[in-house]
């Protein structure tokens, strides 16, 4: 008898064909998430879950998953699993590293030009039929190259989002648990000396007891009253409100957000901030990379029905082990 895999979420049709020939799927081809009663139904009737970040998989869900051998999770990020109670568990979590941090660092590139350029404005401005004619003051911003650019989180984006800088001419600073091995033209820094000397700064670090608010009302003041703050990381990492009260003080010139502290729901106040752009956590949202991560998710569960140790195995899952 073949093991049941079941798919939370809408998942692309190619990594569907992938698995069908290797196991009993179970597809769920709806963008609208499940219940907690849904994920305990699935966890209790497979050996693998493939879920995304906004499927909350904790031990309650866990512990419905007698035979549950692998929660496959469809994105690079895994906080949504207790992680350290899976391994408990022997259940293993895995994610979709390496394959979407060129594309995220594309649209960090975006929102670092649409915000200090003022595109998105610009644009509603245009559609809304108000555009007159040249003027000398109309939606003046601010230079992008030549400028400093600071990267708290240099990982495989952070380092991505660097190489880009070169492009522009820029100064690249970083802040990181640990100095690369090879630097190149960037910088380490300390945190603060990264906030206070950058005139773009973005984040891009994980999730965990130490980074949560790791950026709130202290570090937007040490920044530039001309300084741009990008985040396309997790939403916990920042204190929303403290960026919300920055941006309203004048404190900073200007930020774009990727994610959210409480996403799906923005923080009070948001909604009318000229000088903040608001994306709907699109960083790997190219046709290509949804397609490469979701291969990637298929290899993982394969692996997995294989009774083999999978390939992207979370490290939180052997720290915890």
């Amino acid at each position: 008898m073949k093991r049941i895999v079941t798919v939370t979420n809408m998942f692309p049709e190619a990594a569907l064909e992938k698995l069908r020939p290797r196991c009993d799927l179970r597809t769920h081809q709806t963008e609208n998430p499940p219940s907690a009663a849904d994920l305990k139904k699935y966890a209790a009737e497979s050996a693998v879950i493939v879920t995304r970040l906004t499927d909350k998989i904790g031990r309650d869900i866990i512990d419905c998953g007698a035979n549950l051998k692998l929660i496959a999770n469809y994105g690079a990020g895994f906080n949504n699993v207790d992680v350290t109670y899976a391994a408990k568990k022997n259940v293993w979590v895995t994610n979709t590293p390496g394959v979407l941090h060129e594309t995220t660092a594309d649209l960090t590139w975006a929102m670092i030009l649409g915000a200090a350029r003022r595109i998105v404005p610009g644009d509603r401005f245009t559609r809304e039929n108000r555009f007159t004619g040249w003027q000398v003051k109309m939606f003046l911003g601010g230079d992008v190259h030549g400028k400093t650019l600071g990267i708290i989180g240099c990982g495989e984006i952070g380092q991505a989002v660097a190489r880009r800088a070169a492009g522009f001419n820029m100064r690249v600073l970083y802040c990181n648990r640990r100095r690369l091995p090879v630097e190149n033209e960037l910088v380490h820094a300390s945190l603060e000396t990264l906030l206070r000397q950058s005139d773009f700064v973005t984040v891009h670090v994980p999730l965990t007891e130490q980074t949560q608010h790791m950026i709130g009302a202290e570090q937007f003041l040490m920044m530039k009253p001309t300084a741009y703050f990008i985040h396309t990381a997790r939403g916990k990492v920042v204190d929303d409100a403290a960026l919300v009260a920055a941006l309203e003080r004048g404190e900073i010139a200007g930020a774009a957000l990727d994610v959210y502290e409480n996403e799906p729901a923005l923080t009070a106040g948001m909604t009318r901030l000229e000088n903040l752009m608001l994306l709907p956590h699109i960083g790997s949202a190219s046709y290509e990379t949804r397609d490469r991560m979701a291969d990637l998710v298929a290899e993982n569960v394969l692996d997995a029905l294989a009774d083999k140790t999978p390939r992207c195995l979370v490290p939180a899952w052997n720290d915890a082990g």
